[in-house]
């Protein structure tokens, strides 16, 4: 029996998380290679850069230069991460990228050491960057990170993500990312908020950035699919990790896992397995 299209979930590659933290240079004409690559093989959307300091993230350094050769032919959105509102005003300039992913900590300590920023400053920067999106035709995500808890004491409850939740549905962000930063999410924590979320704002898209080792994925995938979350973010073969997290870094879900897990469900979109197992092959050259 044919599933209906509204069962379908949205798959999130993330080449950019994959990539972001890893120890040594990736060449930009490997990253080009690889994010066209992942254009072919059907993907929801491909976050495939930021616009932050090279600073910072020093591998994300070229992603004006990557931008500017990547395929424009595919039906795959692109997904570009901002820290701030400088970043925003660069990542419009380009009719290619679709969406801005900013993430929003509802840690201050990490919300400090992510983007150099307070909470409250933040938020400031979650208006400014959804206006300028509003102006410019692009949809923002809010990814609100260290969603499920924190190494560094903060205070954390199920209460203050869903304040935070609530907050950005209030200044009309239409998709809202609940991000695991470092593997701490419980499939409990996972459902206990999707559940609270997903019947409450109807008019909001609702994902998840999961991270997780093999032994918990498949309880965190079901529970988030139980309350009803249809956009997941992934990398293959797990590869990533926030470097501004903490040193043990809990790699991403991984895309090729849950490709498996929604096919047994009858919820994955069409993809070109044939395009995947190139971007695979390619992975792992990368990634060595």
């Amino acid at each position: 029996m044919l599933m209906q299209p509204h069962t379908l979930i949205k798959l999130v590659e993330c080449p950019r998380d994959a990539m972001q933290g890893w120890p040594h240079f990736i060449p930009t004409q490997e990253k080009i290679n690889y994010i066209n690559a992942l254009l072919r093989v059907g993907f929801d959307t491909i976050d495939f850069g930021s616009f932050v300091s090279p600073k910072a993230i020093p591998q994300m350094a070229d992603t004006k230069e990557v931008i500017s050769r990547l395929e424009t032919r595919s039906t795959t959105k692109l997904l570009a991460i901002v820290a701030n509102v400088r970043g925003a005003e660069d990542a419009v300039l380009y009719d290619s990228i679709h969406y801005l992913g900013f993430p929003f900590s509802i840690s201050p300590t990490f919300q400090q050491r992510n983007a150099n920023s307070g909470i409250a400053e933040a938020v400031n920067r979650v208006e400014e960057i959804q206006e300028l999106c509003e102006k410019c035709g692009k949809e923002m995500v809010v990814y609100l990170s260290m969603g499920f808890g924190n190494p560094y004491g903060d205070e954390y409850s199920d209460e203050i993500l869903l304040h935070w939740a609530g907050e950005m549905v209030e200044r009309n962000i239409k998709i809202i990312s609940l991000a695991d930063t470092i593997g701490l999410a419980t499939a409990e924590q996972i459902s206990t908020a999707l559940n609270a979320l997903v019947p409450n704002y109807p008019g909001v898209e609702f994902g998840v950035h999961l991270h997780s080792s093999a032994q918990h994925r498949r309880e965190k995938l079901q529970a988030a699919t139980n309350a009803g979350c249809r956009r997941f973010d992934g990398a293959i073969n797990g590869i990533g990790g926030c470097p501004m997290a903490q040193d043990e870094l809990v790699g991403n879900m991984d895309s090729l896992y849950m490709i498996d897990f929604f096919s047994e469900l009858q919820m994955m979109p069409a993809i070109d397995t044939e395009a995947l197992a190139e971007c695979v092959k390619i992975a792992n050259n990368i990634f060595v």
